[in-house]
């Protein structure tokens, strides 16, 4: 997750609390577990990436569901999301963009059906948030299947990645060191200006770098331009997840990953960062 989430101040400020609350070592023992799970993945063989994706959507829609009905009792049908889920990205791989918009509609549709099978008390509340569900976790990893998919398919989505995390180091880093001023502090106290700023300019160095050498077609002054994108977007992202987890009242998403919570807590700043990359790639250097 971007900003300087990873270590939170208390209400107070202390800086000393700074790191509270998280196992290091899990973390970074998970962190690099799952990182080198990925990159091999990737690079390997690419259907084998499709099917990690798939597995990260059907978790995260598994944690989010969950929790609404824990908390908030929003009964949201979990089987169609997740059929639909596995549906979109394996279309967004095999079928483009259009494959990716017919398999969300069908997604759609389904939680609405399927709904029905229930008393009608609360339907509306709870296809809502089925439908909300579906566009937020699979939809959105849908765009890592297709940037995936170009002939330099591996190579683009290892920027993506590179970017959101660098946009999380630089923040964490900055805003640890020099953080003052709350960027957001009705949402997420943790958050400053400062952190921004160091998302920012961290990941705009590394896109360049990345633009140039990675991409072929690339070019420097493009790496500037997404690395920006993609250290607001994972802000906002990161944010957003916040909003999601203090409505609900809880700290994380699940306990499935030590040290870190739960795969939507992974994923909360790749989500919304994962259009705008693809995007951004398409304009730049085309669709491959």
């Amino acid at each position: 997750m971007p900003a300087d989430s990873a270590h939170r101040p208390d209400e107070a400020g202390g800086a000393k609390k700074k790191s509270a609350g998280r196992d290091l070592r899990a973390a970074i023992g998970v962190g690099v577990g799952l990182g080198v799970v990925v990159v091999a993945s990737l690079f390997i063989y690419k259907p084998v990436f499709v099917g990690v994706i798939a597995v990260a959507v059907v978790v995260g829609l598994w944690e989010l569901t969950s929790r609404l009905a824990e908390r908030k009792d929003i009964r949201v049908p979990l089987v169609p999301l997740a059929v639909g889920g596995v549906a979109m990205v394996v279309a967004g791989y095999v079928r483009g963009a259009e494959g990716a918009w017919v398999a969300v509609s069908l997604t759609a549709l389904a939680v609405l059906v399927w709904r029905m099978t229930e008393p009608p008390e609360n339907y509306l509340r709870d296809v809502t948030a089925g439908v909300f569900a579906a566009f937020y976790v699979p939809f959105l990893a849908t765009f890592v299947a297709l940037m995936l998919s170009a002939d330099d398919g591996p190579r683009r989505v290892l920027v993506f990645l590179l970017l959101t995390v660098v946009s999380d180091t630089g923040a964490y880093a900055v805003g640890w060191r020099f953080g003052r001023h709350k960027l957001a502090p009705r949402i997420s106290p943790g958050k400053t200006r400062e952190g921004l700023l160091g998302a920012i300019l961290f990941a705009m160095v590394a896109g360049a770098l990345c633009m140039q050498y990675l991409i072929e077609g690339g070019a420097w002054w493009h790496g500037l331009l997404l690395g920006a994108a993609v250290a607001v977007s994972a802000t906002l992202g990161d944010l957003g997840e916040s909003m999601i987890k203090r409505d609900l009242g809880i700290k994380d998403m699940g306990k499935l990953l030590p040290g870190h919570g739960g795969i939507m807590d992974r994923l909360d700043s790749l989500l919304p960062t994962a259009p705008v990359v693809w995007l951004l790639m398409v304009i730049f250097v085309g669709g491959g």
